[in-house]
């Protein structure tokens, strides 16, 4: 069993993006389609009289037809994802306590993704690592629990800015921040960051970012052997997805160069299954 053995762990769900009431100019609807081409997310237009303009509404298919998930205004899709690169999240120029993300993002949390990285898409693989910021603003904001976050090369840490002011910050909470990867560099003495270092092929080709509450946490009441979860995440989450200090994963692997398949969840026993599995064996 490795990582890998998770990937399978979710069913595909049937979700959409519609904008409704679009007054944006077409490259704009281009440019989310284009985000989620080739994947279990359809994107569609439509007009909507009950609605204002503008805005991106998620929906999901069940046995009486489509239900609403989550609304959010087109701009902040934009300013996220659409008309951003990855690079404002390495150099710092989102910062941690300002960062929000838009709930139709957000929760297409247990949706099966294939995303490729630059140069075959310049937007596929940013989803994930707005996730990422994500659970690293979640963390953060709980204050305590446990963060593990793979980079590769913890030598990342070093190099992006942006990303190593976030963990400085995480670290500096009651969070316990494990960094995984290939071990390049290694943290100043008086780092709050606890790393793990190794060459297998899970520090090579993983990407996970996964936030564990305390235990009694939001979330936690787990049966991590194949039980099923007390309380699925679609009620009382916050209006960006999740309650505080609710338990979250992101877990993607390379499986060829450049192009990553998986998913993030709020499962808490999934999470807990994730959290265990990096624990014992990386």
């Amino acid at each position: 069993m490795g990582l890998d053995s998770f990937l399978g762990a979710i069913d595909t769900a049937s979700r959409s993006l519609s904008v409704v009431n679009r007054s944006a100019p077409d490259p704009v609807l281009r440019m989310l389609e284009t985000t989620f081409v080739d994947q279990p997310v359809s994107v569609d237009e439509l007009s909507d009289d009950a609605r204002g303009d503008d805005v991106v509404v998620l929906s999901e298919g069940t046995t009486e037809g489509r239900e609403v998930v989550a609304t959010s205004s087109l701009e902040d899709v934009m300013n996220t994802v659409l008309l951003v690169n990855s690079d404002l999240y390495k150099t710092g120029q989102t910062k941690l306590d300002e960062f929000e993300l838009p709930s139709v993002l957000t929760r297409l949390d247990d949706v099966p993704f294939s995303l490729r990285g630059y140069p075959e898409s310049d937007k596929e693989k940013l989803l994930l690592v707005a996730i990422s910021r994500y659970i690293e603003r979640h963390a953060w904001r709980a204050g305590d629990g446990r963060l593990r976050s793979s980079f590769q090369r913890l030598s990342r840490i070093k190099d992006e800015r942006g990303t190593r002011a976030v963990y400085q910050k995480v670290a500096s909470t009651d969070v316990q921040t494990h960094v995984y990867g290939i071990p390049d560099w290694t943290p100043p003495s008086n780092s709050d960051l606890l790393t793990h270092g190794g060459y297998t092929d899970e520090f090579y080709d993983s990407w996970f970012v996964v936030y564990t509450p305390p235990e009694g946490g939001p979330g936690e009441s787990i049966e991590s052997d194949g039980g099923t979860d007390e309380a699925a995440p679609d009620d009382g989450r916050g209006i960006d997805g999740a309650t505080p200090g609710q338990p979250v994963a992101l877990l993607a692997l390379e499986t060829e160069p450049k192009r990553w398949e998986g998913y993030w969840t709020f499962r808490p026993s999934l999470v807990a299954d994730i959290d265990r599995y990096i624990s014992r064996n990386m």
